[in-house]
């Protein structure tokens, strides 16, 4: 559903605006990199089917493929890197407490647009090599905080260089696992309670998301084979002009071969341990890491005080949506 915040005006012009993009991003990227030991590498867009490398996201978005001239069977633009950054820090050679992140560019056609969504999706992709030791709820949670941090100081070095900018944020995260949240609100849908404690803290930091809760159902989908469901979680923060929650990163500790074998029974796709990334996890010959994906496009929104996600990328929206944003303010690129 669209949000037309009242009276809506772009603190910045569309000149300014690129120019500002340019200083989230290099300014994040740097501090991202510095706080958890992340080498910049490139990335692919495409990747094999038969791999079995792809996100599957929640299990039912198409993803986007096609037949190659010289190269038998089909390949498919990534919907996120999730599984290929594993194989990379794997094949680099990475050791604990080391890592890497990449520009994402994905496509994913069966999103919904509205403020937030769009089909085209730019993430900082970023995984570490982590030990036995550190699989633990702990250490998630101290990663968390680095990468909040990084946020926090990216933000107040826009405020300084555009003091009509002023996106209000609490460095301090505040944890809560999906189960907490139901039994807090169990009257709410989940969206519902994202929103409601989002807005009590401002930012927070959800857990364990995939499994089912004590109802029975989900608080969101999980595909089951990169995140371990019981150390994962959303970085949310509250966004005063849409007057929301807004998810600015899915990550978590990676499954190892047990939760992993565990995940997908639950699912009923144990098929895929056939696949030789997830044969690589069962036999122990990839490392354990842990890994998520930092939204570029919503982070430039929200620092920016943007209204809507097509005011910070260039993406097809419809006539309608065009005319309709633009009545109100908004701007699309």
């Amino acid at each position: 559903m669209m949000i037309y915040p009242e009276g809506y005006q772009p603190k910045l012009s569309r000149r300014g605006t690129q120019r500002a993009i340019k200083t989230v991003k290099d300014t994040f990227q740097v501090k991202l990199a510095a706080a958890l030991n992340l080498d910049r590498v490139t990335a692919p867009i495409m990747v094999t089917k038969a791999s079995g490398i792809n996100d599957d996201l929640n299990g039912v978005e198409r993803k986007v493929h096609f037949t190659m001239k010289n190269i038998d069977g089909e390949a498919e633009v990534v919907q996120s890197l999730a599984k290929w950054k594993r194989l990379a820090l794997y094949r680099y050679g990475y050791k604990a407490d080391e890592g890497i992140y990449t520009d994402m560019n994905a496509i994913r056609r069966d999103d919904d647009a509205d403020n937030l969504h769009s089909l085209f999706v730019d993430q900082w992709d970023w995984c570490r090599v982590i030990t036995p030791a550190e699989r633990n709820e702990a250490f998630l949670r101290e990663i968390v905080q680095k990468i909040v941090n990084a946020i926090y100081e990216t933000n107040e070095t826009v405020k300084e260089k555009y003091p009509t900018l002023g996106f209000c944020m609490t460095k301090e995260v505040y944890f809560i696992t999906t189960q907490e949240l139901e039994d807090r609100y169990p009257n709410l849908s989940p969206k519902e309670r994202e929103n409601a404690v989002v807005k009590a803290h401002r930012t927070v930091f959800i857990e364990q998301i995939g499994g089912k809760l004590k109802s029975g159902q989900k608080h969101d989908g999980r595909a089951p084979d990169y995140d371990d469901w019981s150390l994962n979680g959303d970085i949310m923060f509250w966004d005063d002009l849409l007057d929301c929650a807004v998810e600015i990163s899915s990550m978590g500790i990676r499954v190892d071969a047990e939760s992993l074998h565990r995940q997908l029974a639950e699912e009923g796709c144990t098929e895929r341990e056939a696949f030789p990334f997830h044969q690589s996890i069962l036999d122990g010959t990839l490392p354990l890491t842990i890994g998520g994906g930092i939204g570029q496009s919503r982070l430039c929104m929200l620092l920016l005080q943007k209204a809507h996600i097509g005011e910070v990328q260039c993406a097809v929206w419809s006539d309608a949506m065009r005319e309709e944003c633009l009545a109100h303010g908004i701007s699309l690129l």
